[in-house]
């Protein structure tokens, strides 16, 4: 099968390329990719940067942890689904490829006739929203501040923070930019600096971290919590003496982290997060959308941070 792998020597160290078609174990399915979108973090550690706390990819790995596309070959075992059933897939690599093996656990039924492509853009993205305002709690008539709303998570965070009934304030680097479309999604209000946050909220979804998620925790109202799920700043977090105190009467607030990793029983999930995406409940955001062979483009935009949203690779038989 055909890969895009990790190449030092290429303009953006990827490349397509042939390679040996995975072996799915028994509680694995077989799936043809038709789609898959980029994160950020996989980027760089295509590209051997060391802010996101990994290793550079040595040459020939297949990363890509986001990919859909449709089930040629059932887990043996007889868990998840038939074959010819569509599918939206996670995994820690092997996603830009034109076959993945994947577990029935990490992966979820979409409906019949949906756009793979928009589909492909929920795992990290979704998944790390929807798990994220999970640990904020009750979300109903309660005020979320959620941090990097432009990105990828932060869309997905803003859209579904409102879905629940929450108010939400979104922060974005570049207001005037994205202002209107993070509103269209749900937002009540936008700003580009925390100090600009007018009042208390009751929960944070931070993905910059630094000195944004130390003035978002100064912004949470008694009981509440920041969810740090992104370190985008590449910044310590230094609290100033007395932010932890308390004796303001806004004690019991907590900071709690998020890795996605760490879990494993998407399937569920998954499959929601899917169906509303195909309905158009949820927007995928895609702002670049091409044949992977195109993927240097996405790359240098994602690099420059110039995208907005989320990038669609379409790997083509």
């Amino acid at each position: 099968m055909r890969a895009m792998v990790v190449d030092r020597t290429s303009p953006q160290n990827l490349r397509i390329a042939e390679v040996d078609d995975p072996v799915p174990g028994p509680h694995e399915v077989l799936a043809r990719i038709a789609a898959a979108s980029l994160n950020p973090g996989e980027i760089a550690h295509a590209q051997g940067s060391r802010t996101i706390g990994l290793r550079p990819a040595p040459d020939g790995t297949v990363l890509g942890a986001d990919a859909a596309g449709t089930v040629v070959r059932a887990a043996s075992d007889g868990s998840g689904p038939e074959a010819g059933t569509s599918v939206v897939t996670m995994g820690s690599s092997g996603g830009w490829a034109e076959l993945r093996a994947v577990s029935t656990s990490m992966l979820g039924a979409v409906p019949a006739g949906a756009d793979l492509g928009a589909v492909s853009t929920v795992p990290v993205a979704g998944l790390s929203a929807l798990r994220g305002l999970r640990r904020i709690g009750e979300l109903l008539g309660r005020r979320v501040l959620v941090t990097g709303a432009s990105g990828g998570v932060g869309r997905y965070a803003v859209q579904l923070a409102s879905l629940a009934g929450a108010e939400v304030v979104a922060l974005s680097g570049n207001r005037d930019r994205h202002g209107a479309s993070l509103r269209a999604l749900g937002a009540t209000d936008v700003v580009s600096r925390v100090e600009d946050v007018k009042g208390l909220v009751d929960g944070v979804l931070d993905q910059v971290g630094g000195r944004h998620l130390v003035e978002a925790f100064d912004k949470l109202s008694p009981h509440g919590t920041l969810v740090s799920v992104g370190h985008a700043a590449g910044e310590d977090e230094t609290f100033p003496f007395g932010l932890m105190f308390g004796d303001d009467g806004r004690h019991d607030r907590s900071v709690v982290t998020f890795f996605l990793g760490a879990h494993s029983d998407f399937q569920d999930d998954l499959g929601w997060l899917a169906r509303q995406v195909a309905a158009g409940r949820l927007d995928a955001g895609i702002v670049w959308r091409e044949d992977w062979t195109q993927v240097d483009d996405a790359v240098a935009a994602m690099a420059e941070r110039r995208l907005g949203g989320k990038a669609v690779i379409e790997i083509c038989p």
